[in-house]
């Protein structure tokens, strides 16, 4: 009988281990087991550099940053085992996770499995994946390669609005693609990525291939008018996918309350879900800010309330 296990081993699940293995719970944390699909560490392996998160002044990488934050729960007494939960039972306690053959009995669960970004589906993405492609504007548009250099932001919703008119202050020009004539974005923020001096707007164009080579990684793509069909190439550093994320969130459907788009509900203020003993950390409840300091500092907070979860049983 384990008291707490930790799904998912990102930044969220580590700072969950970490703080339920320092109250003396050893917990257990399912980390994933390596595949295209899942990396364990979550989104942040796929992370070259890493210059916001608190504490390292020269960067790290986000491989890096995983390693640490995992040596550090296992340091005081986090067990990690690379498997992936296939399917739980939460119906009555304790709780149980099954992964193949083996299965395991909590006290009280952490969800903490992230989101993954949807990308076009391209092989050029995977190819130049950390070179000049990214889902996330925040986490590397000011990095180097960028900086006075023209990006694309592919998207046309509030989440590419955005993502442009971040860019927009390191890059040299923003080109925004989209399939469209007009954004499904709200209209104030279209109309800013409209007006804004520094982006230019693709309409009715999609993305047929990421251009570039192994030495400088992205140096381009090539557009496709849906119209005529006629192609071209435009020059860039940079290409960020903002057609959104997918919270990894199956396993729980039909079983703990989510949103419209999978995102699993927690109680305001808390890392509660609607299952007593059931907590959640991380992207895999935060459709907003999706970072990994944000990730771990809900990890923090779904320890603490599982800990005060767990005395008051005892009670």
């Amino acid at each position: 009988m384990e008291n707490v296990v930790v799904i998912g081993g990102g930044p969220a699940g580590c700072t969950a281990a970490l703080y339920a293995a320092r109250a003396d719970l050893n917990p257990l944390v399912l980390e994933g087991e390596l595949s295209k699909e899942i990396l364990p560490g979550g989104q942040l392996m796929t992370t070259t550099e890493v210059e916001n998160f608190p504490g390292f002044p020269d960067g790290v990488s986000g491989p890096e940053l995983c390693d640490l934050m995992k040596r550090q729960a296992i340091k005081f007494g986090a067990r990690f085992v690379s498997k992936t939960a296939a399917s739980v039972d939460l119906g009555s306690r304790p709780f149980t996770i099954q992964s193949g053959n083996e299965s395991w009995q909590a006290k009280a669960i952490i969800i903490a499995t992230g989101a993954t970004a949807r990308y076009m589906g391209l092989e050029s993405e995977d190819r130049f994946m950390n070179r000049g492609v990214s889902a996330c504007a925040t986490c590397d548009g000011a990095l180097p390669r960028f900086r006075n250099k023209p990006v694309v932001v592919v998207g046309g919703g509030d989440s590419a609005m955005e993502e442009a008119l971040f860019l927009a202050r390191f890059a040299s020009r923003v080109h925004v693609v989209h399939r469209r004539d007009k954004f499904r974005a709200s209209k104030i923020m279209g109309d800013r990525v409209i007006a804004h001096e520094k982006i230019t707007v693709e309409w009715n164009s999609v993305v047929d291939e990421v251009l570039g080579n192994d030495k400088d990684g992205v140096t381009g793509v090539r557009l496709r008018d849906v119209r005529t069909g006629e192609t071209r190439e435009l020059a860039c550093t940079g290409y960020f996918s903002a057609i959104g994320h997918k919270p990894n969130t199956d396993l729980f459907a039909g079983i703990l309350d989510r949103d419209e788009t999978g995102y699993l509900i927690t109680k305001p203020g808390s890392a509660c879900t609607n299952i007593p003993g059931v907590f959640a950390a991380g992207d895999v409840q935060d459709h907003v800010y999706r970072q990994a300091i944000t990730a771990a500092g809900s990890g923090c907070m779904a320890a603490i309330d599982c800990v005060r979860w767990l005395e008051a049983q005892e009670t």
